[in-house]
């Protein structure tokens, strides 16, 4: 009798909430600021509504015909609809902890967790509560986007936790499989099935980034990692002084680095570098220095700086706690990040400049959060700014095709010329772009058969709102044909340049678009004869 009165009241409850919640929706949809509407109804017990309560009552209203689909005000019901501003939605899962063959010093090495990461970190800490299962974290993932109004049809699988390539390959194909699985909703036999499943599922993966070391970066790897459904690798070069490697013990030389990236390239992969200022022998001023390195032939497509931060679970500690290291007061990152953000180029983005690590575990040196925030408002202040993709990617503004302007970026790399094809809006915001890679020997030297000649689509991306798949939004950038055209445009140069055919290293979940585009099945890639422009 007690149990059905706790439940009869939990219903009343949520039945409550949910009347609230639609008021809340009412006045938002009639122009009040989410926060000021959320204010005029407080919870009876105190508090406020949760916004995934107003998404909840949003769908409740539609499903009731009391209210229009109208994804504006969905949109600002959401609470942070910046997650997919860039036109997917990232999925973060951790592998189990596991050996891993480095020993730097500036890496925690927390019990239980993989190599480089501490159990309070957001990503890890989910990992945790599922016991790093990763059907569980994709799920409980997807639903938790959901539950706040993200579509999460498109879903970006990134991979976290120690170095991928140390892990037994039995493990890795079990671990995406059981990502697989989760996007699909239902297990399947084969990594194979599952990928076949997933082309026309309702949450497709269109991108698959794993994380390893330059050092682990074979012909023979990515062979594998093409097998596994990865199009992005991220690597830690952390820096391009081999003085400064040693210094910290991290194990691999600049050159391998170098090899890694070239590597990684020539088979059409999207790079990713992660480049760590303040490391110990490192200053402000040599850190100026290293950070121009990177675009002298590596070129990456995207990178992460993580300045170093001083943890107590870390050899580095030992250094400091003798007076061998000195982290940078904040200012001087502030300083340092501010100076080098507006060097970055027009094709690079920047995704993050500092880890998500707890400032109670910082020793000493930074413990603010909010870096790139306060580096944005320096640049402000100096009258500066950066020109990397995230700082002039459309998101949720509306997009007139009609005055779009075409821009080609044509820059050199140690083994191909790369053209970064984009639309642009008058305002310098990038509404999408496509990587195009042409090796310098035309292809006759590639490592993988069926890249043999062949020009590189290593990436396409429209940006804005991520918009469901079958769906249009007025004024959205997705679905509305960039894609195609960039496409086609790709095939023009390669084809002005005398390659006879392209190769892209398409996702699962991106295949059908481009077999519906002319592209045909290749053992790890999808090939289109670009000959003549009747195959457009």
């Amino acid at each position: 009798m007690e149990r059905q009165l706790l439940w009869k009241e939990k219903r009343r409850e949520i039945a409550q909430h949910l009347d609230l919640a639609k008021k809340v929706v009412e006045q938002v949809r009639q122009g009040s600021e989410v926060s000021d509407a959320l204010r005029r109804h407080p919870l009876p017990g105190g508090g406020y509504l949760g916004k995934n309560a107003l998404v909840a009552a949003y769908h409740h209203l539609v499903a009731e015909g009391k209210l229009a689909a109208d994804p504006q005000l969905l949109a600002r019901l959401r609470l942070k609809p910046v997650r997919t501003s860039s036109g997917v939605t990232t999925v973060t899962v951790l592998t189990k902890p596991y050996p891993c063959p480095a020993k730097c010093i500036f890496c925690p090495t927390e019990e239980n967790m993989p190599k480089s990461y501490i159990a309070d970190e957001p990503g890890a800490r989910r990992a945790v509560e599922h016991q790093f299962d990763p059907f569980d974290q994709v799920a409980s993932r997807m639903q938790a986007l959901a539950e706040v109004g993200h579509p999460t049809d498109k879903i970006e699988l990134l991979i976290l936790g120690g170095t991928w390539s140390a892990y037994r390959r039995d493990y890795q194909q079990w671990f995406i499989h059981r990502c697989f699985d989760a996007m699909n909703g239902f297990p399947t036999a084969t990594l194979e099935e599952a990928f076949h499943v997933n082309e026309t599922a309702s949450h497709r993966n269109v991108g698959l980034v794993i994380e390893t070391r330059p050092d682990e970066i074979t012909p023979e790897e990515i062979v594998w990692l093409r097998k596994l459904g990865v199009t992005k690798v991220q690597m830690g070069a952390q820096s391009f002084n081999d003085e400064i490697l040693a210094l910290n013990r991290r194990g691999h030389t600049v050159q391998q680095t170098r090899q890694a990236v070239n590597l990684l390239r020539m088979a059409g992969f999207k790079i990713v570098l992660h480049w760590m200022p303040n490391l110990l022998g490192a200053t402000p001023e040599s850190d100026r220095r290293d950070f121009q390195r990177l675009w002298e032939g590596f070129c990456p497509d995207e990178i992460k700086i993580y300045p170093t931060q001083l943890l107590e679970n870390t050899e580095l500690y030992t250094i400091w706690q003798a007076g061998g290291y000195q982290p940078y007061t904040t200012q001087e990152l502030i300083e340092l990040i501010a100076d080098i953000k507006p060097t970055i180029p027009r094709y690079c983005r920047v995704n993050r400049v500092i880890r998500d690590i707890p400032s109670t575990y910082v020793v000493d040196g930074n413990k603010v959060t909010s870096l790139r925030q306060d580096v944005h408002r320096e640049l402000q202040r100096r009258g500066t700014r950066c020109e990397c993709i995230r700082c002039r990617e459309i998101g949720q503004r509306p997009l007139d095709q009609r005055r779009l302007r075409t821009e080609v970026i044509v820059y050199s790399t140690d083994v191909s010329e790369e053209h970064f094809l984009s639309f642009v809006t008058e305002e310098d915001h990038l509404a999408g772009f496509l990587r195009l890679s042409l090796p310098y020997d035309g292809g006759k030297n590639a490592f993988i058969p069926e890249l043999k000649e062949a020009a590189l689509i290593r990436e396409v991306h429209v940006y804005g709102q991520s918009v469901e798949l079958g769906k249009d939004q007025p004024g959205a950038a997705q679905h509305s044909g960039l894609g195609t055209r960039l496409i086609h445009w790709a095939e023009q140069v390669a084809r002005q340049r005398g390659y006879p055919k392209m190769a892209v290293i398409a996702a699962v979940g991106t295949r059908q678009y481009y077999l519906q585009r002319g592209f045909k099945r290749g053992e790890l890639y999808l090939i289109k004869d670009i000959r003549s422009d009747d195959n457009c």
